[in-house]
């Protein structure tokens, strides 16, 4: 028995160490990145996006709200109350849609963490964030566009924890609270990862996401439901998923559901929305997640 468990730990750690050796540069280089951004860069973009609203781009402002959400490092507690202001400054809820869904989705971190996935999955999650944040924005512009859709009288925009005026240690304190925050996450996914490659054959991966490619979006979407927790700690899961056969579309339906649905997310966008347009919000997000794979599928 001793010897069945010690020979099981050396595969786990063998699965382990190798999975942590692939994903770790990135993780590293997305902590280091999203602080850079969050202390010299966040003020930066939220204004340019304030002042998108001085000037009358119409529909196509939507398209750079989009493109800013992912660029803001926020999480969605902290993009809520930015939202919020955001609304003040006189941006409309068009704009705030497209912004929050994209922000939702990815921020410059999860980029990083993202391109360990290859060349193709990267590609993908980017674009596919992207037209999901303009989607929203379109929706929020055609059928709420003599109505309110958000519900911000509860929020006030937070103060910046990053305020120590030595530059230095300004960033440190901040990359301290991501590897806080995400560090654990992390091992946990590549622990889950080691698992499944040890104990999940392929052919089951394979059957389950890549075999009938509708059913496995379908599955893909639903588990991003299920099991999402942190961007950080599902890369490595996708990363070995991929490797056992997991077709393209069904990864772009997990990375839309994962962080769509992620508990904490939920909890913040349900405060703004109330509970008939939260529930649009999780019909979008899952009609979202089914076409972006299905059409990932056909084109890759």
């Amino acid at each position: 028995m001793i010897d069945v468990i010690r020979r099981e730990a050396i595969y786990f750690w063998y699965y382990f160490s190798v999975q942590f050796e692939q994903i770790f540069f990135y993780w590293v280089l997305g902590m280091i990145l999203g602080s850079a951004i969050s202390v010299f860069l966040k003020d930066r973009i939220h204004n340019i996006f304030r002042s998108l609203s001085e000037k009358k781009l119409g529909a196509l402002g939507i398209v750079a709200a989009s493109v800013l959400g992912i660029a803001s490092p926020l999480c969605m507690y902290g993009t809520i109350p930015i939202a919020a202001s955001f609304s003040k400054s006189g941006i409309k809820d068009d704009w705030l849609a497209a912004f929050m869904m994209s922000s939702i989705l990815l921020n410059p971190q999860l980029i990083i963490y993202s391109a360990a996935l290859g060349h193709t999955a990267f590609g993908v999650r980017i674009i596919s964030s992207f037209l999901c944040g303009c989607a929203a924005g379109l929706l929020i512009r055609i059928f709420y566009r003599r109505k309110t859709f958000f519900n911000f009288s509860s929020f006030e925009e937070p103060k910046s924890r990053d305020i120590h005026p030595n530059i230095l240690i300004r960033f440190m304190k901040n990359l301290g609270r991501n590897i806080k925050a995400t560090g654990i996450p992390f091992l946990v996914g590549v622990a889950l990862s080691a698992l499944f490659q040890r104990y999940v054959p392929e052919d089951f991966m394979t059957k389950l996401f890549g075999g009938n490619e509708a059913f496995g979006v379908l599955m893909a979407a639903t588990i991003g439901v299920l099991l999402y927790a942190c961007g950080g700690g599902t890369i490595p899961l996708l990363q070995a998923w991929l490797y056992d056969g997991m077709s393209m579309g069904s990864a772009a339906a997990f990375m839309i559901t994962g962080p769509a649905t992620k508990i904490t997310n939920l909890g913040a966008v349900k405060i703004v929305l109330g509970v008939k347009r939260f529930g649009l919000y999780l019909l979008f997000t899952i009609l979202s997640a089914l076409l972006t794979g299905f059409i990932v599928n056909l084109v890759v």
